[in-house]
């Protein structure tokens, strides 16, 4: 099976990179340190402190193989990649209005890798931010959800 390509912007890659770097570093020493403590208590069959310091060991190493394998896989896109015809696409900033509440809300499409909703970042992947793809500024457009059908303006796109 052929892995496929991720697209990330720079910032993006950066930050995934420092994620892993820290779990493999920091992470990884932390747990190191919390393992020679469950030791040094003895008796490991009934040592919560040893038990609960290999589940952590195990869920890092778990992150810290699917973080390397997500970054294997990348293709960094810079915004001179994109062709601009003012449609969203990926890496665009997006202001939109929902039209039911009136809220604005303010996304960055980006790849599924360094989506965080509190910074602002959605994917391309998620219902939104496929239905806002190729779409201009002044436009209605209507997105379904899982909880129904959302109904937006396009205030700005840059």
């Amino acid at each position: 099976m052929i892995d496929q390509v991720n697209y990330i912007t720079q910032k993006g890659y950066d930050k995934q990179e420092k994620k892993l770097e820290h779990l493999v570093t920091v992470k990884r020493r932390k747990i190191s340190k919390s393992l020679e403590f469950a030791v040094s208590l003895g008796d490991l069959g009934e040592n919560a402190e040893y038990k609960a310091a290999k589940e952590e060991q195990a869920l890092n190493e778990i992150r810290i193989a699917e973080l390397s394998k997500q970054l294997s896989s990348v293709r960094i896109i810079n915004s001179k990649d994109i062709v601009a015809d003012g449609s969203i696409c990926f890496s665009s900033t997006v202001k939109i209005r929902d039209l039911k509440s009136g809220e604005t809300f303010e996304y960055t499409l980006v790849s599924e890798i360094e989506a965080d909703i509190d910074e602002g970042l959605i994917s391309v992947n998620s219902p939104v931010g496929k239905g806002l793809l190729g779409c201009k500024e002044n436009e209605i457009v209507k997105i379904k959800v899982p909880a129904g059908i959302m109904k937006f303006e396009i205030l700005k796109v840059s």
